[in-house]
């Protein structure tokens, strides 16, 4: 293998900058050239590397153009969606372990308050830039910290999100000067949806303007003829004035949120001097900035749904190194997709739902087969939820397809829209359990634990890709209430993953083979892990070693479990999800109310949030992994 370090690119000006303030020592007519080399940096690193390229290339002139205006880490720059920041991690002192970047003890993917000062905030999710920075800035008037600045990033579909708009409506409401810089690039991760997008294409306000109307503005404060509430009304009056002219409402104006832009994302001299006008102003204020996702890199900007995350590629030719998946099982995602076609073709009442994430789920299998019956909403999980129980209400049945760790921001949803009335919407939930190198935001931990308490609610996961297919075909089948679907990201363990389209009986688990030693349970995928230790074990040792696949969390299979419960002393069981709450809770409390006095050892995910990593490192690390697994069996056997 190749060592990274011997044939490391030296940078003029970027190997020069180890913090912000290194940064500020430049001239403007400098930072081009700057913007130049985190470019290549940052395309270099990601062709060996793997990570979140397209956004991250879109947004280097705003994250030089912010460090060099505001005075951070004391100004707080809030970052929303973080697979934008890899820039902002560069100059704030972390350039030399950029090529740790995801791996395992390296860079956090995302920005953390753990790994740096600046990192003001978690952001892993979607649309909560500006309610953390609202908060901050309140924070900061109550503490007299007058000189604090405080900018909220939000770009990448986030303003689709309904928690965007809730911090809009509060900005408009109490006093404060909080900065909103909206980094348009039309782009979520597929192409941005909705009446928003269509609204930011077509906004324009003059700069001229602007900067006039500034002027006159501080003038008139200077001589005491405008006072703050006079402000308020001109600005009502100026906005509705304006809007008459313009035959074109500005909903940031009608929020009384200043509103500047848009302005060119690219050319950095601008943008520095476009900040340095606005940032004193007093009052909410929200600058647009058009911005390219993939920007300076041709295939990028040509493909940027693919090049969102396009894993290793020749930085050259732009060529992907793509797996040989020839003979391989295929992807659980694409397993989904393509069952979803063939269901739709036999019922015409199902539809699909999904919040901006149509290539990574799969959707994009229906919509491109079936346009009219196939929506994505935008990122708007909650929406998602409520909109697909609408639908579910009148007689169709929606597949709402969300990955786990984003469904928790619709959890009122899925209780109060969904399961109270016992509506038929399948909830597939992509990427459950250990996701890898995206980390604790992105780890589909907790679906099992907070979904078990909901009635009405059915939830499974499938062994394999043939259970997925049964289960997905039994969840569209007439009353059977809100269904709940989770499987993993990546690779099955079926090459021939397709089987006949028939149902399963619900609550029903299966009995994969006899012993009489240990009972191993588990849910999900992760029971081929525990098929392999098991056959190893047996070949090794003189046991015989039970394995059963729960199949069902919610309702267990209870003429399984008392089987368990009446035949084995000893039971182990594996769950990729937290084990507080989750299918080992459920095991522990059927045996304790049903009487039953086994040894039982769980395996699951720790009470901590897992780190990034590959996903057999993270497994490894939570003692889920094959050794830990057959360490664990024989240690039970040894009782």
């Amino acid at each position: 293998m190749e060592n990274r370090m011997e044939q490391q690119t030296s940078y003029e000006l970027l190997d020069k900058i180890d913090s912000p303030d290194d940064l500020r020592k430049l001239s403007v007519e400098a930072l081009p050239e700057v913007c130049g080399e985190l470019r290549e940096m940052i395309i270099d690193e990601l062709s060996h590397n793997p990570g979140h390229l397209g956004s991250n290339l879109g947004a280097v002139e705003l994250t030089v153009a912010i460090h060099y205006v505001f005075d951070t880490p004391y100004d707080r720059i809030v970052w929303d969606v973080g697979h934008q920041a890899y820039s902002h991690k560069i100059l704030t002192g972390r350039r030399d372990r950029f090529s740790t970047n995801r791996k395992l003890n390296g860079l956090c993917p995302f920005p953390s308050p753990a790994e740096s000062e600046y990192d003001t905030f978690t952001c892993g999710h979607a649309s909560n830039s500006i309610s953390v920075a609202l908060g901050m800035a309140v924070a900061a008037a109550k503490k007299r910290e007058d000189n604090r600045h405080v900018v909220a990033v939000i770009g990448d579909g986030a303003m689709s999100g309904g928690l965007a708009f809730e911090g809009l409506n509060n900005v408009s409401s109490i006093p404060n000067n909080l900065l909103i810089i909206l980094n348009d690039n039309n782009m979520a991760i597929d192409r941005s949806v909705g009446g928003m997008k269509q609204y930011l294409l077509n906004l324009h306000t003059s700069e001229g303007y602007n900067r006039l109307r500034n002027a006159l503005s501080r003038k008139l404060f200077k001589w005491g003829i405008l006072t703050e509430e006079r402000r308020k009304s001109i600005i009502r009056f100026n906005n509705s004035l304006k809007s008459m002219l313009m035959q074109q409402q500005n909903i940031f104006e009608g929020l009384n949120i200043r509103y500047f832009g848009p302005v060119d994302g690219h050319d950095v001299g601008s943008l520095v001097r476009v900040l340095n006008e606005v940032k004193d102003m007093n009052g909410p204020k929200l600058l647009h900035v058009h911005t390219r996702k993939g920007k300076g890199y041709k295939p990028a900007e040509e493909a940027p749904t693919i090049w969102h995350a396009p894993g290793r590629f020749v930085k050259t030719t732009g060529k992907r190194l793509v797996e040989d998946s020839q003979g391989q099982p295929p992807l659980y995602q694409e397993v989904f997709g393509k069952t979803l076609v063939e269901l739709a073709c036999q019922n015409d009442k199902i539809v699909g739902v999904t919040p901006a994430m149509p290539t990574g789920c799969s959707m994009n299998i229906l919509m491109n087969e079936m346009p009219d019956r196939a929506f994505d909403v935008g990122i708007a999980e909650g929406h998602a939820v409520t909109f697909s129980g609408g639908m579910a209400k009148e007689g169709l049945i929606p597949f709402c397809n969300i990955y786990s760790s984003f469904m928790q921001r619709a959890y009122d949803n899925i209780i109060h829209d969904v399961a109270i009335q016992r509506l038929n919407v399948v909830f597939c939930l992509d990427r459950a359990g250990l996701v890898g190198e995206d980390g604790p935001t992105h780890h589909g931990a907790f679906d099992l634990a907070y979904m078990r308490p909901i009635p009405n609610l059915t939830i499974a996961s499938p062994y394999d890709e043939h259970e997925l297919r049964r289960l997905m075909y039994t969840a569209q089948l007439p009353d059977q209430g809100p269904f709940a679907i989770r499987y993993p990201r990546g690779r099955g363990v079926l090459a021939d993953w397709k089987c006949p389209l028939e149902a399963v009986e619900v609550g029903k688990g299966r009995r994969l083979k006899d012993g009489s030693d240990l009972a191993v349970i588990t849910l999900g995928p992760i029971g081929n892990l525990a098929g392999k230790v098991i056959a190893r074990i047996e070949a090794e040792k003189k046991v015989h070693i039970a394995h059963y696949d729960l199949r069902f969390l919610k309702p267990l299979d209870e003429s399984m479990l008392h089987e368990v419960g009446q035949k084995f002393s000893r039971i182990l069981t594996l769950e990729d999800g937290v084990l507080k709450g989750g299918m080992g809770s459920a095991v522990l409390e059927f045996m304790s109310d049903n009487g039953y006095t086994p040894s039982v050892k769980r395996l699951g995910l720790p009470d901590e949030f897992v780190r990034h990593g590959t996903v057999p490192e993270l497994y490894a690390l939570c003692g889920m992994d094959e050794t830990n697994i057959y360490d664990t069996i024989i240690h039970l056997l040894d009782k």
